[in-house]
């Protein structure tokens, strides 16, 4: 079911200029679009050389924001195409003060024409949607064409960390990983019943955790 829009959405938008940019073109051709080189001024963006972090699909920016908090020498960009959404997590990170922290609104697939080769140090796929039909598999954030992007857009010793409460979907990205040259650590069927520390909780995952639900992660690096 298609989300209302919210009241007043773009006000809202306009009051968070400052920390959205917008991906959005009228080029509609994600593989000619990359090639404009239109690349975002991290330096210029955040005032500092620092690491830089992606998550993509940040929907209402509670992990983003609670990672920018507890790691000031890093970056984060938080990507969302969903503008009704978007809205609440920039809304809530301008609530909080947090500098390291901006958004990008649009589709993960222009990322290349924004972000340079080798200046990501990590990507976070928090509870991407599924797609659980077969025919919509290369809509997956870990189907091998999005790997092609990430891998270009690694830095050196940089990680994928990818979190999830679907076992299908899970056993897709451990698949789609290992073809596509990724190395796995750190795995696991049930990370609230692991001994890792430092997990950082979403929106999903409060939501599915009180459901019973398992939560699956791992990290991935090349």
């Amino acid at each position: 079911m298609r989300m209302r829009r919210k009241k007043n959405l773009d006000k809202r938008l306009e009051a968070c200029k400052d920390v959205i940019i917008s991906m959005y073109s009228e080029d509609r051709n994600f593989k000619t679009f990359a090639q404009k080189n239109d690349y975002l001024d991290i330096r210029e963006i955040f005032g500092n050389d620092n690491p830089l972090y992606l998550e993509i699909g940040c929907g209402k920016g509670s992990f983003a924001t609670e990672l920018a908090l507890k790691n000031p020498g890093i970056n984060i960009l938080a990507v969302e195409k969903i503008s009704n959404v978007i809205v609440d997590a920039a809304e809530k990170a301008k609530a909080t003060g947090v500098k390291n922290l901006k958004f990008l609104l649009g589709p993960a697939e222009y990322l290349p024409g924004y972000l340079k080769n080798k200046s990501v140090s990590r990507i976070y796929l928090n509870f991407s949607c599924p797609y659980p039909k077969k025919r919509y598999a290369s809509h997956r954030l870990t189907h091998t064409s999005f790997l092609e992007i990430y891998k270009n857009l690694m830095a050196d010793g940089a990680e994928i960390h990818q979190k999830t409460d679907n076992a299908h979907f899970f056993e897709f990205s451990i698949e789609q990983l290992s073809q596509s040259g990724f190395k796995l650590k750190n795995v696991t069927f049930d990370l609230h019943a692991s001994d890792f520390e430092g997990n950082i909780l979403t929106e999903y995952e409060r939501r599915f955790l009180s459901d019973g639900c398992r939560i699956y992660r791992l990290e991935a690096y090349l």
